[in-house]
C-alpha cells in the first residue's frame, strides 16, 4: 500500500491524517501565526509622534507572509513521502499551500483539493478514509477514472 495523507488545514493549524500499510496516524501543526498583527507600538500618546510609534503595514504583512512560510514548509515536509495527498479545508490556506506545492516535486502527486467547512478531528479522520475508499482503487493503488 502507498502512503495516501488527507491534510485538513486553515492559517491557524493544520490536521495531517497518514495511511500506510501499517495503520494510520494523526499530527497537528500549528502556525502560531497571526492573521491580524497587532500594532506593538500603539499607546496613550497621540500627536506628532505617532506615526513612529507604529509599526507600518509593509512590516506587519511581510511578518504575516514570513511566518506562514515557515508553516508551509513545515506542513510540506510532513507530507514528503505521500504518494497521494488530498488537502482541503475552509480558507484560503489549502489553495496557497497548493500554489507551493505546485513549484516542487511534490505536485503529481495531489489528487484532490476541496473546501469545506471547520470540522473535528474524528470528521477530519472520517472525511480522509471517505476520499481515499472513493477515489483510490486499493488492489493497484492507482486513481479511480470517474
Amino acid at each position: 500500500m502507498k502512503t495516501k495523507v488527507g491534510l485538513w488545514m486553515d492559517h491557524r493549524k493544520a490536521v495531517i491524517v497518514t495511511i500506510t500499510d501499517k495503520g494510520e496516524e494523526t499530527k497537528l501543526i500549528n502556525s502560531n501565526v497571526e492573521k491580524q498583527l497587532r500594532r506593538e507600538g500603539d499607546s496613550p500618546l497621540k500627536g506628532s509622534y505617532e506615526s513612529q510609534q507604529v509599526p507600518s503595514d509593509t512590516d506587519r504583512e511581510s511578518r504575516l507572509t514570513g511566518n506562514l512560510n515557515i508553516y508551509y514548509d513545515e506542513v510540506i515536509a510532513s507530507i514528503h513521502g505521500a504518494e497521494f495527498i488530498f488537502i482541503f479545508g475552509p480558507g484560503e490556506a489549502k489553495g496557497e499551500l497548493k500554489k507551493r506545492i505546485d513549484k516542487g516535486e511534490l505536485k503529481e502527486h495531489i489528487v484532490g483539493v476541496e473546501t469545506v467547512d471547520k470540522m473535528t478531528d474524528p470528521q477530519i479522520l472520517m472525511k480522509v478514509r471517505q476520499y481515499f475508499q472513493e477515489n483510490i482503487n486499493p488492489q493497484n493503488d492507482r486513481i479511480k477514472s470517474t
